[in-house]
């Protein structure tokens, strides 16, 4: 018997896991006009502060919104707070529309994407200096790229059964070792996330206007498109930023990862240099180095641990270790309301449950250039008929069919379980559907959206007609899980909240950054994995 076999027995004996995996979802959206147009209104004041409410924020910009679910271990429960923020979002801004595809509407302009303010607090004023920072450095447009993060954790049964009695450290160890199992995995065979639920093969010209790019598009008008490409936000022209390909953070061990993300922090370069930190008096970023801070690396999945107040994201992973994992690597479904499916959910529990059931052994330099070079070979043609692929620096090549044969073979073992335990078929309804999608590349979220937009005449009038119909269908829904008071309570409490941070600041805004960057004058190692995990 395979050690996946064994540990997939393992689990099977504990039936209530699949009704206890948490999950959360982050979705992205800009606000837009009916003629396809990015707004030029700042975040409604309606929706409460985008500094402190629970459930609708912006990321880079004013005009992007950001919708956020509680954790939730029931999918349906997840779905319908997910659409129920939806609905409240689009009755608050009553025309305007909610962009339904991850490359942007039509830009204009840079200098028309505002920058997110989120009050005059500190903190506040240096969520938007870091995004001046972005801007500075990458550019405004690439920024305003929507996705969907997928939160995801197993419950204690789940390590339970693989681990069995344990102390507090001992499990703290193991679980962020298992983690990172599955991290590696998810580098390893990932790319699957892009072939089938990639949908931005298409962008608008006024995305790339003024900048150079190799790629072999071909157009339908304003629009540029890539014949077999699956995630254009993927690739170099979209949320990855080839700039950091040169970092060496791996993923081996906490300490390792950690350490790669000190030397991150802390390496001074020479290109963010040249903008200046602070000149004449204003700010342009919050320091020079290689990542201003941790947020700033981008990552297809990023181990995560709630953080304590006044801690970092690499404090809490160094004190406590791994608690949940952030999948980035999601384009907004242009064919669902609200950005993902039910489907698309349980794939990710069936693919990552077993990412951390099957082998995932350490990954050399060469392996993970082996990975990048994968996933833009599915990102940008992931739908070529014999595409090859290459697992491993002297591993075989297999055409993308066979190896995702392969992966969904034992796919099919873990919905099986799953399905027994909730007494019904749908992981393996989901299985049936996306596995014949694998010798159909026309029948993947790319596919399909690439075949719309060439029969709309366009990305812009495709993204329009499918805002507008979503709007419609936001404007009639009737609350599931929350309700219009309560989502009015919470604009109410978050005002609130925001006006008390304000009053509570107790220095100007130079002492703050100085003090929150004070770590960077110490050139010792970030705290060493330990507290919960000794």
């Amino acid at each position: 018997m395979t050690n996946f076999a064994t540990r997939l027995k393992l689990v099977a004996q504990q039936p209530g896991i699949v009704n206890a995996f948490n999950r959360g979802v982050e979705r992205e959206t800009l606000r837009y006009t009916k003629d396809g147009h990015l707004v030029q209104t700042p975040h409604p004041e309606a929706l409460g502060s985008a500094l402190t409410n629970q459930f609708i924020t912006t990321d880079f910009a004013e005009q992007l919104l950001e919708f956020i679910t509680p954790v939730s271990q029931d999918i349906s429960t997840l779905v319908q707070q997910l659409s129920d923020i939806h609905c409240f979002a689009q009755v608050t801004i009553d025309d305007e529309g909610l962009w339904p595809l991850s490359m942007p509407c039509y830009v204009g302009d840079e200098e028309n994407i505002e920058l997110a303010k989120y009050g005059t607090s500190n903190i506040g004023k240096m969520k938007t200096l870091y995004r001046q920072g972005l801007k500075n450095r990458y550019g405004s447009l690439m920024q305003i790229i929507s996705g969907v993060h997928f939160n995801f954790s197993f419950p204690e049964t789940f390590w339970d059964a693989l681990f069995g009695t344990q102390s507090d450290s001992e499990r703290c160890a193991s679980k962020s070792e298992a983690y990172l199992g599955v991290i590696r995995n998810y580098y390893r065979f990932g790319w699957l996330l892009p072939y089938l639920f990639g949908a931005s093969p298409a962008l608008c010209s006024s995305f790339i206007k003024g900048r150079e790019t190799s790629l072999p598009f071909e157009n339908i008008g304003e629009t540029l498109y890539l014949p077999y490409a699956t995630s254009l936000r993927l690739s170099d022209l979209g949320y990855t930023n080839s700039a950091q390909s040169i970092l060496k953070i791996g993923f081996n061990s906490l300490e390792e990862y950690l350490e790669g993300l000190r030397q991150a922090i802390h390496s001074p370069s020479e290109e963010f240099a040249q903008i200046g930190v602070k000149v004449n008096g204003e700010y342009r970023q919050l320091n020079s180095n290689v990542l201003q801070i941790e947020n700033e690396l981008y990552a297809p999945i990023r181990p995560k641990r709630v953080t304590q107040s006044g801690e970092k994201p690499s404090e809490a992973l160094a004190n406590r270790g791994i608690e949940y994992i952030e999948v980035r690597s999601l384009d907004v479904n242009p064919f669902s309301p609200i950005g993902i499916t039910e489907t698309q959910i349980r794939f990710l529990d069936l693919f990552l449950t077993w990412a951390a059931l099957s082998d995932s052994e350490p990954m050399n330099d060469c392996e993970l250039n082996c990975w990048r070079e994968n996933w833009q070979k599915v990102i940008l043609e992931g739908r070529k008929p014999g595409l090859e692929l290459q697992i491993g620096c002297h591993g075989e090549v297999l055409t993308l069919q066979a190896w995702a044969k392969r992966v969904f073979g034992e796919l099919k073992l873990v919905a099986q379980w799953m399905d027994q335990a909730a007494g019904d078929s749908a992981y393996q309804d989901v299985c049936q559907q996306l596995s014949a999608w694998i010798d159909l590349p026309e029948n993947t979220l790319s596919g399909q959206f690439l075949e719309q937009i060439k029969q709309s005449g366009g990305l812009g009038k495709t993204g329009r007609a499918l805002g507008e119909t979503y709007r419609q269908y936001h404007l009639a829904h009737n609350y599931q899980y929350y309700s219009q008071e309560l989502m009015e309570q919470e604009v109410t409490r978050s005002v609130t909240e925001q006006y008390q941070i304000e009053q509570d600041d107790h220095c100007d805004f130079d002492a703050f950054l100085q003090q929150y960057f004070a770590y960077l004058n110490d050139q010792e190692e970030l705290p060493a994995v330990r507290a919960a995990c000794e």
